[in-house]
């Protein structure tokens, strides 16, 4: 349980910079802050660090990087955060917003320039909502992979991180927060002292209680993301008076295959493919996005839909890890229609009817839903279908920061001391799940973590005696 307790006569450890979270917000601070010359350690409460960001697609949309420089295209910090406005409806916190389109390209370049990361832009499709070519990636193009190397370059740093180190109390001294208390596995507490903290321990996804409180319709989906995601950031901040916000926001998706529990990337519908629901109709924009898409296929019969496409698309997903394993599982049918309808259970003559209809779209005909099919190829007689559902993946809702990612109070003062990244912070998302645009996730754990380290350790080096 998060508390906030009173600071005890002696800390077991003092250092300068503690942060709560192990994942790449975490790791990113821990980086920015040693550099900065700061004595940091980083507290994951698991064996390992893993995280959203290894549930993750590992894809951070950054803007105006050497990167996509090298293949032509041509981006800024302003149409990314206009491209974030434009998917929140003008919703997403203006501040947090400026902040992270900013140091998103900086922070991507550092960690290559400075720490070994490589990075790729995806340019084979465009995600929904976004004007251009930005999603940086490793090489492997997974989660795991990103949240492996931030470990590899954390390890060659020697930033000082703690496994099984459970935070469950803040302790304040004359209105600062000078530390915090760990729990270990064998029941054993100890107090860390510090001059500044920072919270990246991520949103409150794993809290069905708060999740129940705050987003009612997910509260009954599938949990995509990390357990350890119960909300401590949120509730120290309500009990420290903290400006919260946008607590109804979140990432949500309409492609996890099922039951086999293997997200599906969302190119398969932007390159062609279509929704649909056990009765063989579509039932919405599969261009809107993946986020909202969540709710729609919940609201389907039996809270699923099946994504067809066709062999092409399928060779586009050949070339991501989860598709690979979703085929490897057996979560992808092939054949005619006649023979997806008998593997599917989908009526054979609605699905038919189905694909005709978008075949007319393509040729001019209106999309009830307003999709434009003329964007690509329409599907072919060799098709693959996916039973999927929608799931919450993320919370974006949090503690409020300014642009030294400085938690900040009700009166709108900072929080002497304390720091907020990631899903701890407020996201850029807006107040409700269509408002989520593709990588806002790693974009604020990157961004805000940069940020962070940085800040906290000018911070803590001016306290120190």
């Amino acid at each position: 349980m998060a508390k906030i307790s009173p600071t005890p006569e002696s800390w077991d450890i003092e250092v300068d910079v503690a942060i709560v979270g192990g994942g790449a917000c975490g790791l990113i601070a821990g980086l920015r802050a040693s550099e900065a010359g700061a004595d940091v350690l980083v507290l994951e409460r698991d064996a390992t660090s893993s995280g959203s960001t290894a549930l993750s697609s590992g894809f951070i949309p950054a803007a105006g990087t050497r990167y996509q420089r090298e293949i032509g295209v041509h981006d800024s910090p302003d149409l990314l955060a206009r491209d974030i406005q434009g998917k929140a409806k003008g919703d997403a916190h203006p501040g947090i917003t400026r902040t992270v389109a900013s140091a998103i390209g900086p922070a991507v370049e550092w960690l290559s320039d400075t720490h070994g990361l490589e990075w790729v832009v995806l340019d084979d499709f465009l995600y929904p909502g976004h004007s251009v070519h930005r999603m940086h990636a490793v090489p492997e193009r997974t989660g795991t992979a990103l949240i492996t190397r931030l470990l590899s370059a954390v390890e060659a740093a020697e930033v000082p991180l703690a496994y099984q180190a459970h935070a469950t109390a803040l302790h304040l001294e004359d209105g600062r927060v000078a530390g915090v208390t760990i729990n270990r596995p064998d029941g054993q507490t100890e107090s860390i002292g510090c001059r500044a903290l920072i919270l990246s321990c991520n949103g409150y996804g794993g809290n069905p209680v708060l999740v129940a409180q705050h987003i009612p319709e997910i509260a009954g989906a599938p949990y995509f993301g990390h357990t350890g995601n119960t909300g401590d950031a949120v509730l120290w901040g309500e009990a420290l008076g903290a400006q919260i916000q946008h607590l109804s926001g979140y990432q949500g998706h309409g492609s996890l295959a099922h039951p086999h529990g293997i997200l599906l990337t969302w190119a398969l519908n932007m390159e062609g493919g279509i929704q649909v629901n056990t009765e063989g109709r579509r039932f919405s924009n599969e261009h809107e996005g993946y986020s909202e898409q969540a709710v729609k296929v919940l609201a389907q019969p039996g809270g699923v839909a099946w994504n067809i496409y066709d062999r092409r698309l399928h060779e586009l997903g050949l070339g991501f890890p989860d598709y690979r394993s979703a085929v490897e599982n057996g979560a992808v049918h092939h054949g005619d229609i006649n023979t997806l309808a008998a593997k599917t259970g989908i009526p054979e003559e609605a699905l038919s009817e189905t694909l005709a209809q978008t075949r007319a779209y393509a040729e001019g005909a209106q999309d009830p839903f307003g999709r434009d099919f003329g964007k690509a190829p329409t599907l072919g007689e060799d098709l693959c279908a996916v039973r999927v559902t929608g799931a919450l993946f993320h919370t974006q809702g949090g503690l409020v920061v300014d642009e030294y990612a400085q938690v900040l109070g009700a009166d709108g003062g900072v929080i002497p001391g304390l720091f907020a990244g990631g899903g701890a912070a407020c996201g850029v998302s807006g107040p409700r799940v269509e408002g989520y645009l593709s990588g806002n996730g790693l974009l604020t754990a990157v961004a805000l973590g940069y940020v962070a380290g940085a800040s906290a350790a000018r911070i803590a080096k001016t306290r120190r005696v």
